[in-house]
């Protein structure tokens, strides 16, 4: 655990700075700008909602695909035009954009004010009263973060050089309603008041896929202790939350480098165990790498949804081959029948890339039987794009823009057409919904097959009194629009 304490809060005499946290990107995001949150907090500093009222604004960007970045560098300069026209003096760049090209996006960028890297997080508050004080930056060189643990995923559990966002635990000063009262007290800060909130499980990854570029500036695979989770579940608990969702870059390696590959099976019935927490979710699974043992741990804990977040990127073995990934049709199929003879009602959703390089129209035909073979209840569709530094870059048979539109296009249909069906085959199922928000005797919530966000929702009628956000209401589904769903609430 990286154990740097939180900035020193300043002295009576400082006046408090205000703060703006805008947060783009995944879940993993929304942990690492809580992180930042509370050591800000911590440091003095005030957050405001509104970046209006902010002195300073920070910016916790994508570098996920190109659209991603394009999101965050507009992101930043629509906050730097509000420089000089009210409170705002400063913007600043922190996450995976600008960890990965550092200098590179400072010199490209000259309206941020900084661009800080990962390893500046433990100091966050210092390093923005210096900015607001006239300091120059120097921004990062960018690096292989991966180079900077050991290669056996065992010894990296000793100290470590570098920061992990959202691992840091903190001194015992850190100021009350941040953390826990007793125990390893995780830096955190909620900046939202939903009962579901994202909880970190691990960071970085340990696979090579030939199209992602992401464990270069995440880094290798590192997994959170046991006790740090609970720790956080239990802290999440008492802030209202009833659903964690468990959040990595690779859910399926947890507990590897700790020693146990079979250690996420010990940890969802304890966090399933929680007091307060009533719905435990897992994302991002590996087909190559699910375990029966995690299939039946998941299926049989009556908390944990019967949720499952799969990877399968494509569908054609000769494509996941060039992705530097595993798996055919048939593979993928014998897994979702382990799944569903588990869990009968479970939900299941994918992303697939298409237009990969050297990808044919049959490879697309494979992909499409394949999808309308797996009853998926939720698809993503991306259109494949370089993305600097990876291996796929360099590979031939890169197809035009436009072509990849035109197959983007076809799946995508194809993908809302079949997870409409799958909707109307969850007609006359029983399903039970976290509320996130009510109106007189309807709410909408989701239901155990939905994950936040992206899977739909579903609406919930004829509450009985007294019903609002946070609780489960068990419910008949009756109706669909679309991927989601309309029940009517019934008895417990």
């Amino acid at each position: 655990m990286n154990s740097s304490p939180p900035t020193t809060a300043p002295a009576a005499s400082e006046a408090s700075t205000t703060v703006a946290l805008l947060t783009l990107g995944c879940a993993r995001n929304d942990v690492d700008s809580e992180e930042l949150a509370a050591r800000l907090e911590a440091g003095g500093f005030r957050l405001v909602d509104d970046p209006e009222d902010a002195e300073t604004v920070v910016v916790n960007t994508c570098g996920f695909v190109e659209a991603a970045k394009k999101d965050s560098v507009d992101t930043l300069l629509e906050a730097s035009e509000l420089k000089g026209a009210g409170t705002t003096k400063s913007v600043v760049a922190v996450g995976c954009m600008a960890e990965r090209y550092g200098q590179e996006l400072a010199a490209s960028l000259p309206e941020a004010d900084a661009v800080l890297s990962f390893d500046d997080y433990p100091d966050i508050a210092g390093r923005l009263r210096g900015i607001l004080a006239g300091e120059t930056h120097q921004a990062h060189v960018p690096q292989d973060r991966r180079s900077l643990l050991p290669i056996t995923p065992v010894d990296r559990a000793s100290p470590r050089p570098l920061s992990v966002p959202g691992h840091a635990q903190s001194a015992p000063d850190l100021p009350k309603g941040l953390a826990p009262a007793s125990g390893p007290r995780a830096v955190r800060r909620r900046l939202g008041t939903g009962p579901m909130a994202p909880l970190k499980l691990a960071s970085g990854c340990d696979r090579r896929c030939s199209f992602c570029a992401i464990p270069s500036f995440r880094g290798s695979f590192v997994s959170r202790r046991p006790i740090d989770v609970l720790e956080e579940a239990r802290w999440l608990s008492s802030h209202g939350v009833r659903e964690v969702f468990l959040v990595s870059e690779n859910s399926t390696s947890y507990g590897k480098d700790l020693g146990d590959l079979r250690l996420l099976e010990t940890l969802l019935p304890q966090l399933a165990a929680v007091d307060g927490i009533e719905l435990v979710r897992v994302s991002y699974l590996q087909p190559a790498e699910l375990r029966p043992g995690l299939i039946e741990t998941i299926a049989a804990t009556p908390a944990v949804a019967d949720y499952f977040d799969l990877s399968f990127q494509h569908a054609s073995a000769g494509v996941l081959r060039r992705m530097r990934r595993f798996g055919d049709p048939e593979r993928f199929l014998e897994l979702l029948e382990q799944i569903r003879a588990a869990a009968p009602r479970a939900g299941v959703r994918s992303n697939v890339i298409v237009g990969f390089p050297g990808e044919t129209e049959a490879d697309v035909n494979t992909l499409c039987g394949f999808l309308g073979a797996a009853r998926l209840d939720a698809i993503g569709v991306f259109g494949y794009s370089d993305e600097d530094g990876t291996e796929a870059v360099g590979l031939a048979g890169h197809l035009g823009e436009d072509e990849i539109r035109d197959r983007v296009g076809h799946v995508s249909r194809l993908a809302e057409e079949l997870t409409a069906q799958r909707a109307e085959e969850r007609i006359g199922e029983r399903v039970d919904v976290l509320l996130e928000s009510v109106d007189g005797d309807s709410g909408e919530g989701r239901a155990h097959l939905q994950g936040p966000e992206v899977d739909g929702s579903t609406t919930v009628t004829l509450l009985p009194e007294g019903g609002g956000v946070g609780d489960i209401v068990p419910a008949l589904v009756v109706a669909t629009a679309g991927v989601d769903l309309v029940a009517t609430a019934e008895g417990p």
